[in-house]
């Protein structure tokens, strides 16, 4: 049987629950620091365990808490209509890409 790893959010206090979830295992992969330039390095190790290729593009997804941030999550712009679709799919209609 596999656990779910959690982490808190930093800003968000041990018995305070930032609220996003996702149905899976999910685990913190690694410690990243923003530079001057506002950039951020995903490790080596990371991007190759996972496909992420120069050149891919990631959708950037934020979640906010009592009007602050609270975390983030990023998509492979490849598996976005797929992830819509499975989202949305509940509310009827048809998701698209442009």
């Amino acid at each position: 049987m596999t656990k779910k790893k959690t982490a808190v959010p930093a800003g968000i206090s041990p018995g305070d629950s930032c609220e996003c979830t996702v149905n899976g295992v999910y685990s913190m992969e690694a410690l990243l620091s923003v530079d001057e330039r506002g950039q951020m390095v995903l490790p080596k190790d990371f991007r190759e365990k996972n496909g992420i290729r120069p050149g891919d593009k990631l959708a950037l997804f934020s979640f906010e808490k009592e009007g602050g941030f609270c975390c983030m999550a990023l998509v492979k712009a490849e598996n976005l209509s797929t992830m819509m679709t499975t989202l949305l799919g509940p509310l009827g209609g048809e998701v698209t890409k442009k």
